[in-house]
């Protein structure tokens, strides 16, 4: 499952990405039209702004902004930021290597050879889909879930 705090920070994001050009958003903006907590979502913004996401300005029209275009701001990054490496097992991580405690041998590894089929599509996904992706894609829904319908329709 993903995590809230990947969920927010999603919606804030695309949020901001269609408002752009409009100024820094204010956080209680974005907490009451997405639903989600402010002081939640304050943290999330801050650390999306210490990674270079975003940026921020104090006093009377500040707020939060994107620092760089939505089609320049890549998905898997944003996860990487929120949630450190995306590999579902530490021996699959480039960043964050290690050895599975309970392997005897990773190469026949059951396990590991599945998730890495896993593995790589999601990265196939999220290290090509920028900001901009996302935000067509909630402008128009309907052939991402018709293709998930169909996928689902197909595997029942």
């Amino acid at each position: 499952m993903l995590p809230m705090k990947s969920r927010y920070a999603l919606k804030a994001l695309v949020y901001l990405a269609q408002h752009l050009g409009e100024g820094p958003v204010l956080i209680s903006t974005v907490a009451e039209a997405e639903g989600i907590p402010r002081k939640f979502l304050e943290a999330i913004l801050l650390e999306l702004r210490n990674s270079g996401i975003l940026t921020s300005r104090r006093g009377k029209n500040g707020g939060y902004s994107l620092l760089a275009k939505p089609e320049d701001v890549l998905l898997g990054e944003v996860f990487r930021v929120l949630t450190g490496p995306l590999a579902p097992l530490p021996c699959l991580s480039k960043t964050a290597y290690q050895r599975c405690g309970d392997c005897k041998d990773e190469t026949h590894c059951a396990v590991r050879v599945l998730l890495a089929d896993v593995h790589n599509a999601t990265l196939k996904i999220l290290d090509h889909t920028t900001l901009a992706d996302l935000v067509e894609k909630v402008r128009d829904p309907s052939a991402t879930m018709a293709a998930f319908e169909a996928y689902m329709g197909a595997n029942i």
